[in-house]
């Protein structure tokens, strides 16, 4: 089987992806800056079975999970790491919701993609390797809003143009640090990623805070469209962009259903709560007090197609919110 180099893998999106790519075969990589130690080839997990028939025991491999360093800031990087990977997936990023925005915050969130990326391009550059493909992410921050009043028939798709605001550029700076990879004779994928509804991911989590005390809270008017996906079906489209060859480019990965946000807080709402909840709405300039500039993110509607993304042969685990949610909760 392949050995997959993942960085950022101890986030959301990695954790569940690494679990998953060791299920199908996979050896992984996690590119870590706490390691300190060159990576060393680990030997697969030994399982085995001795039924009262067989007359020694059967032996099975479970493939390994290594870590190696890395530091994007100062660009250095285990060499046997790149060396030994057939396939990147680089997720390495700060969490654009985990903190407050201000001047610094944005800074550390735009170098830790532009960065990071540039490492990679460098190592593959540099140093012999078997690398095919390299799978990179982004975000549909890429896209602007909405139009107003109506959105864009059929919603945003890849071909549209960069939006000029803060996450926009962001996005724009983070592919474009991937994209010399292409002239290195490897494939290059994109993955444009929506609102990660996860169990144990932050999207979702905020979402239910007001819902566990009672409270379905409907941000602004509620109309502002979410286009989201499944943990599930995110990390299984990274395993069917290694695996698809004729991938190249960008995609949207996100869901062919999207919803209102009032829909998804009251359909969250009645999963969890029946029908002993209350509605309320939290006004625009509440939010703007309570988390900033990134409220206008919050506030924001962006319908953004799958078509493209449908159009490859992959096939949603959860293609709406009606099927989604029962394994959310």
């Amino acid at each position: 089987m392949s050995t997959i180099l993942i960085t950022g893998g101890t986030g959301l999106i990695g954790t569940a992806l690494s679990q998953l790519l060791l299920e199908k075969g996979y050896e992984v990589i996690l590119l870590s800056r706490k390691s300190t130690a060159p990576l060393s080839v680990l030997p697969p997990q030994v399982i085995t079975a001795s039924p009262s028939s067989a007359p020694s025991p059967l032996i099975s491999y479970r493939p390994a999970l290594i870590t190696a360093s890395w530091d994007p800031d100062n660009q250095s990087i285990d060499p046997e790491a790149i060396r030994r990977a057939d396939h990147i997936i680089h997720l390495a990023g700060a969490g654009v919701a985990d903190k407050r925005w201000n001047a610094k915050r944005k800074k550390e969130i735009e170098e830790s993609r532009t960065k990071s990326g540039d490492l990679i391009v460098k190592a593959l550059r540099e140093i012999p390797n078997q690398v095919k493909s390299v799978i990179g992410i982004s975000g549909i921050g890429w896209y602007g809003p909405d139009a107003s009043p109506q959105p864009k028939a059929g919603g945003f798709v890849e071909t549209d143009p960069v939006a000029t605001d803060f996450l926009g550029e962001t996005c724009r700076r983070w592919e474009e640090s991937l994209s010399a990879v292409s002239s290195q004779d490897k494939r290059l994928v994109v993955l444009r990623t929506g609102i990660v509804l996860s169990r144990t991911g932050v999207a979702l989590a905020e979402f239910k805070k007001p819902i566990r005390m009672g409270f379905a809270a409907i941000l602004g008017s509620g109309r502002q469209m979410v286009s989201w996906i499944h943990i599930d079906d995110l990390c299984h489209f990274f395993l069917y962009a290694i695996e698809q060859d004729s991938m190249r480019g960008v995609y949207n990965a996100v869901s062919p259903s999207p919803v209102y946000n009032r829909t998804l807080t009251l359909a969250l709402a009645k999963h969890l709560k029946g029908r002993f909840f209350i509605q309320v709405k939290v006004p625009s300039f509440i939010l703007k007090i309570v988390v900033g500039e990134m409220s206008v993110e919050v506030l924001k509607s962006a319908t953004v197609s799958a078509v493209k993304t449908l159009g490859t042969g992959f096939h949603f685990l959860y293609p709406s919110l009606e099927s989604a949610l029962p394994s959310l909760i």
